[in-house]
């Protein structure tokens, strides 16, 4: 049964009324920047057709450059390229190498810097010497200091036992690639480290000693756990440059030697611009994408999951 104060004048007028949905309007501020994304969207759009399209042809440079479409003939040779294969497992083991002795000796050398407290900024500014040195002017160093005639390693390791040449055996050269970059960028994972762990309240860890904890208890407990986020946002930076990395290994080895260092970058590059198998490139340079995407999406995920990206 239905009262009839429910429906008075008065009860109808204080109901609120609904909220009229509004139409976004772009004021004068995205007027202004419209120019400039229509270009910047052709920058970027109109390459990446065109690499899509290169993908499914023939590409002729003789005469002009021509587009003759093959179909997935570029991609089933892809998918079937044995050498291919090698390339992405090279990749992978690069990756995973770098990055990860990276992260691990970033974290050390951080954790080092944290505690001193005199000097501190002069350390710091000697540690970040390597990462403003170009890459390529790293592998030029790295090169000298590894000939096998003059190379400053090249005696260290004569006098220990190894009379062989670093980058001309397949492994050591993989391995002096390694070290490279690891020596120039594991200063960036120290650097976002420190300031992680400035912020960690020092409250917290003057407790856990006042109650006996240990040193690993602290790190494990309460250090780690603060910097996670941290740590995962200087993961996701080194991963993304990690996976097209290129500098170093065509300046030492040029992907030798017997195609050792030649992960999928330098055979990108030996495809498109010494064999002038551009189509080709074009599938592999298209395949490298998707897996960064995939690696940044995967990346992206963890920080959503922490509400970072929020």
């Amino acid at each position: 049964m239905t009262h009839a104060a429910d429906h008075s004048p008065v009860l109808e007028r204080a109901r609120p009324e609904p909220a009229k949905h509004r139409e976004p309007r772009i004021g004068f501020e995205g007027v202004m920047m419209t120019p400039g994304l229509i270009v910047l969207a052709a920058l970027s759009i109109v390459p990446f057709l065109a690499l899509i399209a290169m993908s499914f042809s023939h590409v002729r440079l003789l005469g002009g450059v021509s587009l003759d479409l093959v179909g997935l003939r570029n991609w089933a040779r892809f998918f079937t390229d044995a050498d291919m294969w090698m390339s992405w497992l090279r990749t992978i083991v690069y990756f995973v190498l770098t990055v990860g002795l990276e992260m691990v000796l970033g974290v050390a050398v951080a954790l080092c810097l944290y505690r001193v407290l005199r000097g501190r900024n002069v350390l710091l500014g000697l540690l970040l010497l390597p990462m403003f040195v170009a890459p390529s002017i790293v592998g030029l160093l790295g090169r000298y200091l590894t000939d096998s005639t003059f190379g400053l390693y090249a005696w260290v390791l004569r006098s220990v036992g190894y009379s062989g040449d670093i980058l001309g055996s397949p492994v050591s050269a993989f391995a002096a690639v390694v070290f490279m970059d690891v020596w120039e960028w594991t200063p960036l994972i120290a650097l976002i480290t420190l300031a992680g762990l400035s912020s960690v309240p020092q409250s917290v860890r003057e407790a856990a000693a006042v109650d006996g904890a240990p040193g690993w208890m602290t790190l494990r407990y309460i250090v780690f756990p603060a910097i996670s986020n941290v740590l995962l946002v200087a993961l996701l930076i080194r991963s993304m440059d990690a996976i097209r990395y290129f500098d170093i290994i065509w300046v030492t080895t040029n992907g030798g030697p017997a195609d050792a260092t030649k992960i999928v970058p330098v055979r990108l590059y030996e495809t498109a611009f010494r064999f002038f198998d551009l189509g080709y490139a074009a599938a592999i340079g298209l395949a490298m994408l998707a897996f960064s995407i995939f690696i940044a999406r995967t990346f992206v995920r963890l920080l959503d999951v922490r509400g970072l990206t929020r």
